[in-house]
């Protein structure tokens, strides 16, 4: 089983940035693709951005050019870079790692991390 430890949320003004990091550790055989995503009350979680084990990755069109995601597999540990934030980032961002294990291939969710970007 993977945990997740995420941090680096806060609140910051419109057109301000920060840095989420979200560390892995536990048992498994491999980590795969690493992403972020973000909720905000009675809205469904939405892809923020993820990136594959060899480095490809995939933005909502609402954040690219803005957000850059990151990884360091030496470390197990994925990074979400938002810049020129906006008051409609708002959101709890939530870290998400898919894992193989000698039986199979899994899931796990961090705790979450509130952005708040005041306008």
């Amino acid at each position: 089983q993977v945990q997740l430890v995420e941090s680096g949320g806060g609140l910051v003004q419109a057109g301000g940035a920060l840095r989420l990091s979200c560390a892995a550790s536990g048992s498994y055989r491999s980590i795969n693709t690493m992403g972020w995503y973000r909720q905000t009350p009675g809205k469904q979680r939405e892809l923020v951005a993820v990136i594959t084990s060899g480095g490809s990755t995939t933005a909502a069109d609402s954040v690219k050019g803005r957000f850059t995601i990151s990884r360091d597999n030496a470390k197990n540990t994925v990074y979400l870079q938002m810049n020129s934030l906006k008051p409609e980032d708002t959101a709890v961002y939530y870290c998400n790692v898919e894992y193989t294990t000698p039986l199979r291939t899994r899931n796990s969710w961090g705790q979450g991390t509130q952005v708040t970007v005041s306008s």
